[in-house]
């Protein structure tokens, strides 16, 4: 449990748009992610991205110090380092053991998320883990981990309140938007198409017969969101969007783009007229200037404001909270345990392999001259009181071992 160790940027310490800084584009994620892990000489690499933090969930046999965190960064930003390098290095967490288990723990179990209770964060952690298993960025040490995280976090949502009500950044956004939504049907201009925009889309149909202009850089994922969720759509290209010329009264913005995509001049000649619009940004950093909100007629939602409403959700669920943390500190200990175990069976993983060799030398140089005068049917009663003795040699010390190391972690 030593090795594993994280470098976090979240919320707590950072502004969204510094957090955006940390995103990897899906196409350069993991050949980012195989060279850091190289060129850092990490062990393990665990790689999480969600709309509040970025973290870097890593078994490494030193202490990660802040020069380390400093290469981090350099590698990762080399084509954009930000002039105040060592103010990010210095606000950067670095957490080490037992505390980041109980810090992968809470962030799983929506603890330490930005909007206390929502269960996606669950999913995003698997998915991180899935994708960096399969491209062997993450080995035992890192899936023991995540196996105890997915275990907790379930605990959590079962025997505690904490997700009886959960409220995610888009449900949230939701909330704000359906004010200003009648049952009568809106015409909503789209930026974006990914899965953000497409649980938004999926509250907002939700019986609702709007209209929908979606521009998206891929068409074709355009045309996919479109299909799914069975809207009334028409599909353009991202480069399009500043020649919109039909009315809106809705858009809902969420790119991967780290420059403003919809700028004041942009949205002054896509609205001519100047009609009351509402405007949802939900990208990271935002996607629409904060300009916009300036014209008396534009109410203007983004991630920043919402992070107001998290917060008092925060409070709101106090109570809830230290139950689901007394849960916490219970599972880390079975993690603990686990953990040990599997350190004592990646130890004796050499076992089997010296019996069988033990085995080899007893049949063909040992004892070869007097199992020749064995008959068939003895040699096959040799071999069966053999394959006892060889699965028990194997089997009592691990159970012997198990057994004294689960009194020493209960004592």
């Amino acid at each position: 449990m030593n090795t594993v160790q994280i470098i976090a940027f979240t919320h707590r310490q950072f502004n969204f748009d510094e957090i955006g800084l940390f995103h990897l584009d899906d196409k350069e994620r993991i050949d980012a992610l195989t060279n850091l892990k190289t060129n850092l000489d990490i062990d393990e690499l665990m790689y999480l991205s969600t709309c509040n933090r970025v973290e870097f969930i890593v078994s490494h046999k030193k202490k990660i110090t802040k020069t380390l965190v400093e290469k981090l960064i350099k590698q990762l930003l080399a084509n954009q380092l930000p002039t105040n390098l060592s103010d990010i290095v210095d606000r950067a967490e670095i957490i080490n053991s037992t505390a980041a288990v109980h810090h992968i723990f809470s962030v799983a179990s929506s603890i330490d998320s930005l909007v206390v209770g929502e269960r996606e964060i669950i999913t995003q952690v698997r998915k991180a883990f899935e994708e960096c298993r399969e491209n062997k960025l993450c080995g035992d040490v890192i899936r023991v981990l995540v196996q105890s995280t997915i275990s907790t976090a379930k605990k959590v949502y079962t025997e505690s309140n904490i997700g009886t009500r959960p409220v995610s950044i888009v449900s949230l956004a939701f909330l704000e938007l359906k004010k200003y939504i009648s049952k009568k049907p809106k015409k909503i201009l789209v930026i974006g198409a990914g899965k953000t925009v497409t649980s938004m889309l999926k509250f907002i149909s939700k019986n609702q017969q709007h209209h929908y202009t979606i521009y998206n850089r891929s068409i074709e994922k355009a045309h996919k969101l479109v299909e799914a969720l069975s809207i009334d759509a028409e599909v353009s290209p991202l480069t399009e969007l500043a020649n919109h010329s039909s009315k809106f009264d809705f858009i809902i913005s969420c790119t991967g783009s780290k420059e403003i995509v919809l700028s004041l001049e942009k949205f002054q000649k896509i609205n001519p007229n100047n009609t009351k619009s509402v405007i949802v940004d939900l990208a990271v950093p935002n996607d629409c200037d904060v300009k916009i909100s300036e014209n008396q007629n534009v109410k203007l939602i983004n991630v920043d404001q919402l992070k107001v409403r998290a917060e008092e959700n925060l409070q709101a669920r106090a109570e809830e909270i230290k139950r689901c943390l007394d849960i916490i500190d219970r599972q880390i200990l079975k993690y603990y345990i686990a953990e040990k175990e599997r350190n004592l069976e990646r130890a004796l993983s050499s076992v089997p392999k010296s019996i069988k060799g033990i085995r080899q030398k007893a049949f063909r140089e040992v004892f070869a001259k007097e199992l020749e005068t064995l008959d068939p049917g003895a040699i096959e009663v040799v071999n069966s009181l053999v394959d006892y003795i060889e699965k028990k040699y194997i089997s009592v010390p691990m159970k012997m071992a198990k057994e004294i190391l689960l009194k020493e972690t209960t004592k």
